[in-house]
């Protein structure tokens, strides 16, 4: 009788323990969803590395509110489908509440359309379709989040630079009219040069195969403005900037982060600026001790340390963002933690960030200078 009532009193102390939460989990899982394969694989490299990293300091630390983070990496390839594959398989099978990822909009959009209605948190790393976090019906999606600025800013960011910093009163567009990216920065570029008390003195556009551009340079020679706004990619920029210097034009082109490329000419695009999300020779101390991590922890072919770059630095920052929300929050539960996000104020490796209703983040971009030598940091814009 007397071990009947202590295996009864067992019994029913463990089952207290279980309903208080006795036998919860003791680890959280984190999906990374990348381009491991497919277009753009060193994309998806940096940006596993660069979450893998953020996740091995935090358990170094004791992991997230006493549970140990655990990563679960799957290459969604910058495709719709496979992505969505890869969302479907971390949610239902793995269980997981969060997810980092995708790195391009096309894949990230229709995770995020998974997530949202399974009520799991998602923050993209990179992804700058306005779209990831906001649908069709014009609702934010409550549970999606971004790490990097969306197009629009870029325009916004490179009028101030060019007002405050290069003293510009007057600029030249240069944009092709088919691609949103383009289109997108072009737009954004004159509101908020013009709301400035700026003119812009020529506007004019170019196809995606064209290769000449000696009509539209003749007139900006002719109006000779103060900077060239030029947001396109590094091969287009290639070739304008190149004839432009042969036509003696010296105005400064400006540009976003589709120059960003080992690719760009430096000779024909020196004494230009772009836009873009982060630059590892800024001397913030967030910058500089995770340019030192990173290295540490992963090498070139030669052995050499790697220097990370924005794919890496957006999706550490992402990783960051989202287990802070989960310490803030206090529990494994995605609606308190994307409460959390919604107030959240961090300081990341790509700058001090909060939230606007949209979810996409507030915060500076980092302007990088054109030389012969190499591209070189030259400041931080605050929105």
């Amino acid at each position: 009788m007397r071990t009947f009532k202590f295996l009864s009193l067992v019994l029913v102390v463990s089952l207290l323990l279980s309903a208080c939460g006795g036998g919860a989990s003791k680890e959280v899982k984190i999906a990374i969803l990348a381009p491991l394969s497919g277009p753009v694989p060193t994309f998806g490299v940096m940006t596993r590395d660069g979450a893998l990293l953020a996740i091995e300091e935090w358990n170094a630390k004791g992991g997230v509110n006493g549970m140990k983070i655990v990563p679960i990496v799957e290459d969604s390839q910058c495709t719709p489908d496979p992505a969505a594959n890869a969302a479907n398989k971390v949610i239902d099978q793995d269980k997981v509440h969060y997810i980092i990822g995708e790195v391009c909009s096309k894949a990230s959009i229709p995770i995020s359309d998974i997530a949202n209605g399974k009520k799991v948190v998602q923050i993209s790393p990179t992804s700058t379709n306005p779209s990831v976090t906001v649908g069709t019906d014009g609702k934010v999606k409550d549970y999606i989040f971004r790490a990097c600025f969306i197009d629009p800013f870029q325009g916004q960011v490179g009028a101030k630079f060019a007002m405050e910093k290069l003293g510009a009163k007057t600029a030249f567009i240069m944009l092709d009219q088919a691609n949103d990216y383009v289109k997108g920065l072009a737009e954004f570029f004159e509101k908020s040069f013009t709301e400035a008390g700026g003119t812009i003195v020529g506007k004019e556009t170019y196809t995606s195969t064209d290769t000449d551009f000696s009509a539209i340079l003749a007139k900006i020679a002719e109006a000779k403005p103060d900077v060239v706004y030029l947001p396109d990619y590094y091969n287009i920029v290639n070739l304008a900037t190149k004839q432009a210097k042969e036509k003696g034009i010296t105005a400064p082109f400006i540009g976003g982060d589709g120059w960003d490329s080992s690719d760009l000419d430096l000779a024909a695009a020196a004494g230009g600026y772009f836009t873009n999300h982060y630059s590892p020779e800024d001397t913030r101390a967030e910058v500089q001790n995770f340019v030192k991590a990173f290295g540490a922890k992963y090498k070139d072919d030669s052995g050499n340390p790697k220097v990370p770059d924005a794919l890496a630095a957006l999706a550490y920052d992402a990783t960051n963002l989202m287990l802070q929300a989960i310490k803030d929050a206090g529990a494994d539960d995605p609606t308190k933690v994307k409460d959390a996000l919604t107030k959240i104020t961090f300081n990341g490796v790509s700058g001090k960030i909060t939230y606007d209703a949209s979810h996409n983040p507030v915060k500076s971009a980092t302007i990088l200078e054109v030389t012969k030598d190499g591209i070189k940091f030259n400041s931080v814009v605050n929105p």
